[in-house]
């Protein structure tokens, strides 16, 4: 049975505690060894707006300190998120996207325009070797998406084995003749983007037939690729039913998109927002967890070894650009209104890892709900950034399941209802991390905290904000970031934690 499109956080209750506290267990001992993949804090990285151009890449020429072209400022900041995986060149972008355009000379390579966003003109100067060799100076896996929108099986299966041949073959001599002897490792390979949309407004059942054909011929060189078929925007649940029969276990796994927006037609402001925008926003947030749930019902049914996971490889706020800018550029600021529904994303994803093996939050850099924002020689971190620093410590930890309830707030006139508290736990080299994110907006919260031995103290940080449509800008500086956690105490209980306001708290508890 499929369940509603927008469904509570399955955690929580329409009535608050009756003695204003929350009680949390972490219920150690039904822990089943399930670990949270690295991979759900991936990144994505498209030719869109200012993303790769002045965001990630600024050429080696450019007054703006960089290593090889690479802007050093981010380059920096996000070595210290410990970026698992990032997914390019698109998006939308990709399934317009020939590989041939952008090796070679950078001063030769073919220019176009980016016509899925805004007209502009692309040079192709970041191409394969440039977001390659940017994979490996973060330490994280590259996820190719390939063209199956407007290019062809023989063009995909060739930049596969330029990028993955160590062969003598005459593909793999035109990678050395472009400067790289050996061949990088890729294992995430996308056949195609939104193949319902933007990568062709294909049928799921033209689609799958393509999907098969695509990867016959996407051959594996320096390594088994991992291959991810274009999934489902949202609700649509028939294309995943038709994908799992029609292809099953020929794909690895199926790319699933969601976005948080108010509404497609008038998304709204990302700064000045009123509180039953808010919470609509936080309502079709936590919507996805019942959108997962259904899709991974059906994926159980026609695959009931969880041989296939399911990726969210978009996701993320979407609203209106910042006025003055170029709408096809979908740049937008970031509050503490998208660390709250990053804090709630990342809680939902973890309690369905059996299933999701990758998450990629839409997008890196200057675009819709990013970690970094550059203004020229200018750059500054996101509150999202500050989210996913903090929940570093939960890659590759073991998920450990917690039950409380912390009922929920309403809105003025009780339509939206939404989750009070969200709580995740896990346990990596021996430590047991806890994080709570408290979405109302006027009060503080306190847990009590309990497991299968006494707690007696909290150490982490929390990022919150005095007004919930706070952000980080280049003439404020950064208004909204991490502090120390000073919220802790023993009582006869055990340890209690009282979280501000609209917050998203991380803390080793011991």
């Amino acid at each position: 049975m499929l369940l509603g499109a927008v469904s509570a956080n399955a955690q929580s209750a329409t009535q608050d505690p009756l003695d204003g506290v929350t009680n949390v267990r972490i219920d150690v001992a039904a822990a089943d060894g399930r670990i949270i993949p690295k991979e759900i804090y991936g990144q994505f990285s498209e030719h869109l707006g200012s993303c790769i151009y002045g965001g990630l890449w600024v050429g080696k020429d450019s007054p703006i300190p960089n290593q090889d072209g690479y802007r050093l400022d981010v380059l920096n900041a996000l070595k210290k998120l410990q970026v698992p995986v990032l997914r390019w060149p698109g998006g939308c972008f990709a399934d317009d996207y020939h590989w041939m355009d952008g090796i070679g000379p950078q001063e030769k390579r073919t220019k176009i325009s980016n016509n899925n966003w805004g007209g502009t003109i692309e040079d192709n100067s970041f191409g394969t070797h440039e977001f390659l060799n940017l994979c490996e100076l973060l330490g994280c896996e590259p996820y190719i998406s390939g063209n199956v929108g407007s290019g062809t099986p023989e063009e995909l299966a060739k930049w596969v084995e330029y990028m993955t041949s160590d062969s003598q073959s005459t593909v793999a001599d035109m990678r050395r003749a472009n400067g790289r002897e050996k061949a990088w490792k890729v294992k995430y390979l996308g056949i195609g983007n939104e193949a319902w949309g933007c990568g062709g407004n294909m049928r799921p059942e033209y689609y799958a037939d393509l999907f098969r054909r695509y990867t016959t011929y996407t051959r594996n060189y320096g390594g088994r690729l991992y291959k991810i078929a274009s999934g489902a925007s949202d609700f649509d649940y028939n294309w995943t039913e038709v994908l799992m029969k029609a292809i099953g276990n020929k794909m690895d796994a199926i790319a699933m998109h969601y976005y948080t927006v108010l509404d497609w037609n008038k998304k709204g402001s990302a700064t000045a927002f009123s509180e039953d925008e808010y919470m609509r926003i936080l309502q079709r947030c936590v919507g996805i967890e019942g959108c997962i749930q259904n899709h991974i019902a059906i994926m159980d049914r026609l695959d009931p070894r969880k041989r296939i996971n399911l990726l969210v490889d978009e996701w993320g706020t979407w609203f209106d650009v910042e006025p003055g800018t170029n709408p096809g550029h979908l740049f937008q600021q970031s509050t503490m209104r998208d660390a709250i529904v990053a804090g709630l994303s990342f809680n939902i994803f973890h309690k369905y890892t059996d299933r999701i093996k990758m998450a990629n939050i839409a997008q890196i850099v200057n675009v819709l709900q990013a970690m970094i924002l550059t203004d020229g020689p200018k750059m500054l971190l996101t509150p999202t950034y500050h989210v996913f620093e903090m929940y570093k410590v939960f890659q590759d930890a073991e998920f450990i399941p917690v039950e409380f309830n912390a009922g929920s707030i309403k809105s003025a006139d009780g339509a939206v209802e939404v989750p009070a508290l969200s709580v995740t736990a896990a346990r990596k080299d021996g430590k047991t991390y806890v994080a709570i994110v408290n979405t109302d907006l006027k009060a503080s919260r306190t847990v009590s905290l309990s497991a299968d031995k006494a707690l007696s103290r909290a150490d982490g940080r929390v990022l919150t904000a005095k007004d919930i449509h706070e952000f980080n800008d280049f003439t404020n500086g950064n208004k909204v970031a991490p502090k120390e956690f000073k919220g802790s105490k023993r009582t006869r209980n055990g340890l209690e934690l009282t979280v501000p306001a609209m917050s998203v708290t991380v803390v080793e508890v011991r």
